[in-house]
């Protein structure tokens, strides 16, 4: 047998046919093209694909990415307050409060936005790497009055981010998930809001009128990315900015009084922009009267309208029950709530503020009849009044102050007692008992219960507004 040649090569010209030959290449190209097709991936660096903006300028010139956020199938399961600090130098009375969302809540996340970190939040997700909103940024740089900043912040946040969002002297009575009732789909719902003020007779009133029907907004739900959210951030920076050339100064030098807080920024604001949205929504004309006096929520639009209880329990107007009811849901405790002292109401000189009737009717018609006949007076007489309220006023304070000094005395010598006197602690601990002569004689307060001197005696009024 003879042994193979070590240099021996196949030979394919006599097995295979020259058609074949000459087409052996082409199959061995499609071969290569179809694995590198399949596996090409495995042989070059991994990228992400990046969102390319695509940038156009807006109605107002603004440039703008288009990169909004997308409105999402259920509210996200996240809480905003917002604050001077952050949550780890709370006050007691602020600690407690925000523990209830915390507790209540255990699914949930917990944010506080603080005065440090806040424009960073802002530049972050309006600046260039957000949705690049550079108006909105710089009129956010440029506030200089907290409680704009803070309302203009919580629907900032809400727009990029949705979720719950609840001032920080709120406390949480019942779940999140006791927001939405079990007869609706929150698949179907974008907003929830409650009621705060429902006083519609009110309307006419110079005053009164513009904040007497009002949803509340010191606790809302919703998702992001919702045109009505954008929509009520775009009318206040136009507010800011119209208000800015009529005061002839910069946004940050603005002066505000308190109805202009609550028209700019505040329920009234928050209010207009919820109607208009739902408005759109439903292709008809949304007005108050849909949600004066509702027995229980409605859903309008996409926006689920919580009865005053739910929000707003305990005001003592706009039959907002209380917080023991089962559909109360939040409560305004108000200790955060200092802001109109940088912002005052109209307090007449005689007559102080007609919202001290906390919306009253027959309160309200006295501030108005006295104050009207107080601008029918000579210069002599008003002046004669004035220096009267001004001693009552001076009076009362010391009144207080006094109250307050044999308060702090009892207190302190309860407690130096208990120190020198130490007892076992019973098993039910009695009320603390004040003695009656701590206590002055009560005064009436609020309005003068007499019509001031000078004054015809007051008639009944048939109707209110006074018809014209």
């Amino acid at each position: 047998m003879q042994a193979a040649s070590s240099n021996w090569k196949p030979n394919l010209g006599g097995r295979l046919p020259a058609q074949i030959r000459r087409a052996l290449p082409i199959y061995f190209g499609v071969i290569l093209f179809i694995f590198f097709l399949s596996y090409g991936n495995a042989f070059t660096p991994s990228f992400e694909v990046a969102h390319v903006k695509k940038r156009s300028y807006s109605s107002q010139g603004v440039l703008s990415t288009g990169l909004a956020p997308r409105p999402s199938k259920g509210f996200p399961k996240k809480i905003w307050q917002t604050w001077k600090i952050d949550p780890l130098g709370f006050e007691e009375r602020d600690l407690t409060c925000a523990r209830t969302w915390t507790q209540k809540n255990p699914g949930h996340r917990y944010e506080v936005l603080t005065d440090n970190n806040d424009v960073y939040y802002v530049e972050t997700h309006f600046g260039p790497e957000g949705i690049n909103r550079s108006d909105i940024v710089e009129v956010y740089r440029s506030l200089t009055a907290k409680i704009i900043k803070a309302d203009l912040l919580r629907y900032l946040v809400m727009y990029v981010e949705g979720g719950v969002y609840a001032d920080i002297d709120v406390e949480a009575l019942k779940p999140i998930d006791r927001f939405i009732p079990e007869r609706y789909s929150a698949a179907d719902i974008d907003m929830v809001i409650g009621v705060e003020i429902d006083q519609p007779e009110f309307a006419a009133h110079a005053i009164l009128g513009p904040k007497s029907m009002s949803f509340c907004q010191w606790t809302f739900m919703c998702k992001p990315g919702l045109p009505v959210m954008l929509r009520l951030i775009k009318n206040i920076t136009v507010w800011l900015e119209n208000l800015s050339k009529k005061q002839g100064v910069p946004i940050s030098d603005l002066k505000l009084d308190f109805d202009e807080v609550i028209s700019g920024t505040g329920p009234s604001a928050f209010t207009t922009a919820v109607l208009a949205e739902m408005s759109i929504k439903t292709g008809q004309d949304v007005n108050w009267d849909t949600f004066h006096n509702i027995p229980e929520s409605k859903v309008v639009g996409g926006v689920l309208v919580l009865t005053v209880e739910a929000f707003a329990a305990g005001q003592g107007h706009s039959d907002s029950g209380n917080h023991n009811a089962r559909t109360a849901l939040v409560k305004h405790r108000y200790h955060a709530s200092k802001w109109p002292t940088a912002h005052p109401r109209y307090k007449h000189p005689v007559y102080d503020e007609v919202e001290k009737c906390n919306w009253e009717v027959d309160c309200v018609k006295m501030w108005d009849y006295n104050t009207a006949l107080f601008e029918g007076l000579s210069e002599e007489e008003k002046q004669k009044l004035i220096i009267e309220k001004n001693q009552a006023d001076m009076q009362k304070q010391a009144e207080d102050t006094e109250l307050a000094r044999k308060l702090e005395q009892y207190e302190a010598a309860r407690l130096a007692n208990e120190v020198a006197n130490p007892a076992p602690a019973p098993l039910l601990q009695p009320a603390m008992q004040v003695p009656v002569e701590a206590f002055p004689s009560p005064q009436p307060q609020g309005f003068p219960a007499q019509v001031a001197r000078g004054f015809p005696a007051l008639q009944p009024v048939a109707a209110f507004p006074p018809a014209t």
